[in-house]
């Protein structure tokens, strides 16, 4: 019998580490280092934008840097705070992905952050917690397009309908509805609308594999009858 989930596909900003705020404060200074304004609501605009969609709106807004710059300065900033003030994890993050690990299921790392910081964020998970990571200067488009999610099924040699992805924004919740998979939303800075196309919980604490199992068999095509 075919174990499910195939896979488990985790978004990383938002829904395992709340960097949301690191990311926001990157940006505001950044745009007042060059005289211009930038507000919450700014920040909140941006959140699970792909890094090159959202230097090119800082530029927008004063910063007259190219766009390679801008995506250093913040990540550096980001990883900064980081390595300052730790690492904030959301509500049971670790321990789902831990027992994902221990029963072996497949998992991925698929953020619009760049690989560097998904590998320093990686880095403080006390366990082994990814096969791979697909960043964002490894795909061509970024989230809401689907290719970060098709690229992780086919590196992980499985279906992304078999997959289960979790996402905390609207753009990488898109995403993965895009890729086919079973996607849970699990709301965090920016409300998610309750559509048929994905599950929504409001947090991830308390889940189990158990959970996601029973979810991605409710999910699975059914075989049509004799």
């Amino acid at each position: 019998m075919t174990q499910l989930p195939a896979a488990v596909l985790f978004d990383m900003d938002g829904t395992i580490v709340d960097t949301e705020p690191y990311w926001m404060t990157a940006e505001t200074e950044l745009v007042h280092s060059w005289g211009g304004t930038w507000t919450h609501d700014d920040g909140l605009a941006l959140v699970g934008n792909g890094l090159e969609v959202s230097a090119a709106v800082l530029q927008s807004r004063g910063v007259d840097l190219d766009i390679a710059t801008i995506i250093d300065r913040l990540t550096d900033r980001v990883t900064a705070q980081l390595a300052e003030n730790g690492v904030p994890w959301r509500p049971g993050a670790q321990e789902l992905l831990r027992g994902i690990r221990e029963a072996g299921v497949t998992t991925a790392l698929v953020t619009m952050s760049f690989r560097r910081m998904a590998e320093q964020i990686a880095s403080y998970i006390p366990f082994d917690p990814f096969d791979i990571i697909v960043a964002g200067d490894e795909v061509e488009h970024p989230k809401p397009h689907p290719e970060a999610y098709l690229t992780a099924a086919k590196r992980l040699g499985v279906e992304a309908s078999a997959s289960v992805a979790i996402e905390d924004s609207l753009g990488g919740l898109a995403a993965a509805v895009a890729a086919g998979t079973i996607a849970i939303g699990v709301p965090h800075l920016v409300p998610l609308p309750e559509t048929g196309d994905h599950t929504i919980w409001p947090t991830l604490e308390g889940r189990t594999l158990a959970d996601l199992r029973a979810l991605a068999a409710q999910k699975a095509p059914q075989a049509p009858q004799a």
